[in-house]
């Protein structure tokens, strides 16, 4: 995709891995706001406070967003709930019910919010962001790679809808990136600036990559084609023995 001069709308932007990609757009040339329940000042950016399981606060924050923006063409939707569960625990459905509200109802709120101003442009683009635990599961987190599994498929889905429209539809899926919640995880996760590096090139390339998969994501997007499935499952299955009464 064009990476410049473009006007971007991140949402889940206003920290983590969503606030670096802003900056880094930012610095590529292109107008950026940033939106989140509590957005802070960041230099460069532009912010509007959005709560994705609000339906209101999205509107608002939609009306807002063009009343400033009116050139909008980049949506990025990147809000995103990461819990772990013990499945034996009946009270994980809290967890779980919040992680659906936000990752996938969230996702598709936003895009239903901004597909018909996108529509209206000659050209636009609609990143999404799943993960490589919607190919592979991580069954510590079931509800996080089921929520991320159904945006991947929401996106295969949204891109035929919007054939034809001028609006192309991308989808992030990354890896396990070194975010501070994610290193107590992950201790290999891959470290923030280099998996932002490998996101912009291959954001570049044009035509606009359907899936924008960086090298740490490659094994769980194939493992089922590679013959790896079963194996990478079992080992990514261990950390429930650290569960209690386990």
């Amino acid at each position: 995709m064009k990476l410049t001069h473009r006007t971007v709308l991140i949402v889940g932007g206003t920290s983590g891995i969503g606030l670096e990609l802003a900056h880094r757009f930012a610095k590529a040339g292109n107008t950026v706001i940033v939106g989140g329940r509590r957005p802070a000042p960041s230099d460069g950016l532009h912010s509007v406070q959005i709560d994705v399981t609000d339906p209101a606060s999205i509107l608002r924050a939609r009306d807002e967003v063009l009343a400033t923006h009116p050139d909008l063409d980049v949506v990025v939707t990147m809000s995103g709930l990461l819990l772990t569960e013990d499945l034996r625990d009946a009270a994980h459905i809290t967890d779980a019910e919040n992680m659906v509200a936000t990752n996938l109802l969230g996702t598709i709120r936003v895009i239903d919010a901004f597909t018909p101003h996108l529509i209206g442009r000659d050209a636009a683009t609609i990143i999404t962001v799943s993960s490589g635990i919607a190919f592979l599961p991580f069954p510590l987190m079931a509800t996080y790679g089921a929520t991320k599994a159904a945006v991947h498929s929401y996106t295969e889905s949204l891109r035929a809808h919007l054939a034809g429209t001028g609006v192309e539809v991308a989808e992030l899926v990354p890896p396990a990136v070194a975010t501070p919640a994610m290193v107590k995880l992950n201790p290999a996760a891959v470290p923030v600036d280099a998996y932002l590096d490998e996101v912009m090139e291959l954001l570049a390339v044009e035509p606009t990559t359907r899936e924008i998969i960086t090298e740490g994501a490659l094994p769980l997007r194939w493992a089922e084609r590679d013959g790896t499935y079963a194996e990478l499952l079992e080992r990514r299955s261990a950390p429930l023995n650290n569960l209690p009464g386990r």
